[in-house]
Order: structure tokens, then sequence, then C-alpha cells
């Protein structure tokens, strides 16, 4: 050892340190084309089997409605493995947003070295949000969904809601989509999206309850403060997921849909703890006494066989997430190692 260090002094890192383990920097194309359908989904699938499995770190989350405007702050902190190091999601969400055409959540994501926590990655967040959320939805719906379900109906026209309808898409043979959102030449700009993309029948829906009635799959992706899926619309053995009550004063869907969920199904979630604490058609039934912590089935616990949500193929099954870190942790770093595989472009290392 040199002179010069004091001998309890730790082992300095190699000089060669800052090359051998260069910080990706990538922004939302990068992430985007290194993050495919597939890849998100079998992250996704990891993240809460990793969860039901009791393997994995989650912290609760933060979620700061704003006092100045309609916006939400958000933080999440997560960690998958002892293999993939921590990763924490700062952002918002802004309802506004949709009006402009643009994305209603913007984030950041960084990932820290699982050994030394030197930064690993700065990411788009807003990306892996979008593709996270519906990965993890097709993940619900092929674990909940019966097997030949095949009519999807969809609420909202944004960003969530095509994606949703693309991730779905890859765990269930779609034969037509429905899409309902409130203003027409959205919701008819969106079909036609679709239907190109997914060479499927997509109908622009003149109403919810015209897009609900009758699917095997309903995907609520909307921002909605009022339900706009209501359980006397759903036919027998439907699937329900909502990813936009996401806290106490979002509720996509009515009180009749949880529970006909809980009474000839189930109601499942991303996170009991969790969803008692944000999913707001869940913090509404908890405090009218509709619901029991008890009857929140953890979508971990389906997928490592712990627990069961569907009993015969007319059970309505209603998942509703509000998001976790663990999801973010997972499809992070299914970006940073692709991009470690390819090996990082100009500009994404320094």
């Amino acid at each position: 050892m040199s002179d010069d260090i004091p001998s309890d002094s730790p082992e300095p890192f190699p000089e060669s340190f800052p090359e051998s383990f260069p910080v990706l920097f990538l922004a939302a194309e990068r992430v985007a084309g290194l993050l495919d359908a597939d890849t998100a989904i079998r992250a996704q699938r990891a993240a809460f089997t990793a969860l039901g499995g009791g393997t994995a770190d989650l912290p609760g989350k933060i979620m700061h409605p704003s006092r100045f405007d309609d916006s939400v702050v958000f933080s999440y902190v997560s960690r998958l493995s002892a293999d993939s190091g921590a990763v924490a999601k700062f952002g918002s969400v802004n309802p506004g947003n949709a009006a402009a055409g643009l994305p209603t959540v913007h984030a950041v994501i960084t990932v820290l070295d699982p050994v030394t926590g030197r930064l690993a990655a700065v990411l788009d967040g807003t990306t892996v949000t979008t593709l996270r959320t519906a990965a993890a939805s097709a993940v619900a719906v092929d674990a909940l969904a019966v097997p030949d379900a095949a009519d999807l109906a969809v609420l909202g026209s944004g960003t969530q809601a095509l994606a949703h309808t693309r991730a779905i898409a890859r765990v269930r043979e779609l034969e037509s989509v429905r899409l309902w959102s409130p203003t027409p030449e959205h919701r008819a700009r969106a079909a036609e999206t679709l239907a190109v993309e997914l060479d499927l029948p997509v109908e622009p829906a003149g109403t919810a309850e015209a897009a609900v009635t009758g699917a095997s799959l309903v995907a609520a992706c909307t921002l909605s403060t009022t339900p706009v899926v209501r359980g006397q619309w759903l036919a027998p053995g439907c699937t329900v997921v909502s990813v936009g009550s996401f806290e106490p004063s979002r509720r996509e869907v009515d009180a009749e849909v949880v529970r006909r969920a809980r009474e000839c199904g189930a109601v499942v979630v991303d996170d009991p703890a969790t969803a008692a604490e944000h999913a707001g058609p869940v913090v509404k039934a908890l405090r009218e006494g509709l619901l029991t912590p008890e009857d929140l089935i953890p979508l971990g616990g389906v997928l490592t066989g712990r627990r069961t949500a569907r009993d015969g193929p007319e059970d309505i099954v209603y998942y509703n997430s509000v998001g976790l870190g663990i999801q973010d942790a997972a499809a992070a770093w299914a970006v940073v190692e692709a991009a470690r595989a390819v090996g990082a472009g100009e500009g994404e290392r320094r």
C-alpha cells in the first residue's frame, strides 16, 4: 500500500473505474428502442413475481397533490434483487397535458450500481412509465382473464390507452376493440391509429356504456375523478383493468364494479398496502365497508400461485393498479442491460 494512503482507509477503486462503468444517459427514443413490448412484459412479470415471493425491496411511495393546480408530484424508490441496484423515479402527473396531446406523466429515473451505489444510468422516465404500466396490465390480463377473452373495451384515447391496447394484444388474440373517450375527434384518431397498427377492427364508441357492454376485457386508462366504468354494464366473465385510479380522489370504476368482483370473482391490486392508501375505488370501498383488507388479492400472489383470483369463467375480476417502484426498477434494469448488450452510442455515456 502506498505511503500516502492511511492504513485504515478502504482500498481505492482502480483508475479505470469511470471508463469501465460508464454512466448511461438514455433519452426517450433510445429507451423506446431498447424496451420492446415483449421485453417490458417479461420485466413486469419478473417484478410482480419477486414482489409475490417477498424478495424485492419496496418502500412506500410518495404521491402529493399540488396546492397550486391539479397536478400530482410523485417519487418511487425500489430494488428488484441483489443483482440489480436501487432505482428511483421522480416526476409529476399533469392532467391538462391531454388536451395538448402530451403525455400526462413526465418523469426521470436514476439507476444505481448494485455493489457500489454509484450512478449507473439516467433514463427518460416518461417512456419507461408508459411502457411498464401497459406491460404490467398485460401481465394482469394474462393471469386474470379467461383464455379466450378477445373483445377489448378501452376507456381513454391518450398515450396509455394506445399503449394498453398494443400490450394486451401481445397476450390475447383480440378480435375487436371498442374505444371511447369524451372528445369524438380524439377517439376517432386513436381508433384509426390502432386499427392500422394492429390490423384489427377498432371502433370508436359513442358512449362508455357502448364500449363496455359485451366486452370480455375492459381497460380504463383515464384520469377521471368520476366513474367511467359501471358494474351494471359488465358481461359475465369480464376482466376490468384500471390504471387511472392512482390516488384517493380518482375513481374510474363505480362501487358496483367492486361489489360484483368481491361477491363473484376477485378484487386484485398491485400491492394491498399501497392500494389501501392510494387506489380511489379501493379506498372508498374500504371506508364504507364494501371491502376488507383481506379481500385485496395481490397480483404477485396470483403469479406465484399463492392466491387464486378466478374460480370460474363467469367470475368478474377487477384489477386496480396505482403503480409501484418495483415496476420501474424491473423496466429500468431491462433497459440498462439491453443498452450494455448493444453498446451505448455517442452522447449516451459520460
